[in-house]
């Protein structure tokens, strides 16, 4: 899947992650767990510069809104996410996405098949729509913040940049904002913007992903388990690691695992190759060491603070799937993504759920 959506990209990173840190030219590829690490936690970043993800939210946000706005909008988006994505935060968010996936799970107990991405969008939608006390349709909201993802990715990647992506991520964007006004009228504050865009894209990438590593691999059982569920859980988000790559741009010089790294280099931190989701496939029963499984949401102050949510929604995911042992029936990449995944993904029970009156 990693090299039908991006395929020169992930061949490179593939036939260079034997060695912890890799320079081509002014880039640094970051595949070891403790380089990753020290790049996040004590190598200074550039965290606006253009290529990183800083850079992307800089464009999105009209001018670098999420590092510099100041006011009390600003404060108050902080607080409500801070609470939100909290452990009392996303209890309080937990009915809003099992609705969803109780409704959109139900064909699976007629004996129909269900596109688990169409799912996946709408589950985050909603989350956003509801952390952020937005007005907007929750498919119309996941919809915009992928494009605005899609159009902002671009600037992460190496090459040229096609005409028009700068005026196609603000446009997304601009969609996206409106979306998310609250019911007062007053618009989102460009952090909340940001948050949109992050939440769904990798809960898109993230979920049907899982679900198709359950079926392939077996794994429904496990899923089934109280006690090694949420352990799965970890394990496949490691694996999948929704956000592969990390870019950024070193503000100072600084030493990776014994490569000299000088201002101004770029580095591609490898988040999947950092977490040994190469090496190491899922295992509830031998599961990677904590240390290693958490790099995927990144590591020190910057670290994603959406990961208990991640993880929340996916043990909710697998819960309800679980007693179908739903099987792959179709698959197909999703080439304009702004993160590796599936552009349908649907899957057919293959236990009986049915209920009496369709059996």
């Amino acid at each position: 899947m990693y090299l039908r959506a991006h395929p020169l990209l992930f061949a490179l990173l593939a036939a260079t992650r034997r060695r912890a840190v890799r320079r081509v030219g002014g880039v640094l590829l970051v595949h070891g767990a403790e380089p990753y690490r020290q790049a996040l936690t004590r190598v200074p970043l550039d965290r606006a510069a253009v290529g990183t993800t800083g850079g992307a939210v800089r464009e999105l946000s009209a001018g670098g809104l999420l590092f510099d706005q100041e006011g009390a909008g600003h404060r108050t988006t902080r607080r409500v996410v801070a609470d939100g994505l909290g452990a009392d935060g996303v209890e309080r968010l937990r009915p809003v996405w099992r609705e969803v996936l109780d409704r959109r799970l139900a064909p699976l107990a007629e004996g129909r098949d269900v596109d688990l991405v169409p799912l996946a969008r709408e589950l985050a939608g909603a989350t956003v729509r509801a952390l952020l006390g937005a007005t907007g349709d929750p498919e119309a909201i996941a919809r915009a913040a992928a494009e605005a993802a899609a159009a902002a990715v671009r600037d992460h990647l190496p090459g040229p940049r096609p005409p028009g992506t700068s005026r196609a991520a603000a446009a997304a964007t601009a969609r996206l904002e409106a979306l998310l006004a609250r019911p007062d009228g007053r618009p989102e504050s460009a952090l909340g913007a940001v948050l949109a865009v992050a939440a769904v894209n990798t809960t898109v990438a993230a979920l049907p992903r899982a679900a198709a590593w359950c079926a392939d691999a077996g794994l429904w059982g496990e899923a089934a388990d109280e006690r090694l569920r949420p352990v799965l859980v970890g394990e496949l988000l490691r694996v999948t690691a929704p956000s592969p790559l990390l870019p950024r741009v070193a503000a100072a010089d600084a030493d990776l695992g014994g490569c000299p790294v000088r201002k101004g280099d770029r580095l591609i931190l490898v988040a999947r190759h950092a977490a040994r989701a190469h090496l190491q496939p899922p295992d509830a029963r031998r599961p990677a060491p904590p240390a290693v499984a958490q790099l995927v949401f990144g590591a020190g102050s910057h670290a994603c603070p959406g990961a208990r949510l991640a993880r929340a929604q996916l043990d909710d995911a697998l819960a309800a799937l679980a007693p179908y042992r739903p099987t792959v029936v179709r698959a197909r990449v999703d080439r304009g993504a702004a993160l590796p995944g599936w552009r349908s993904l649907t899957v057919r029970a293959t236990a009986d759920r049915r209920t009496p009156e369709h059996r």
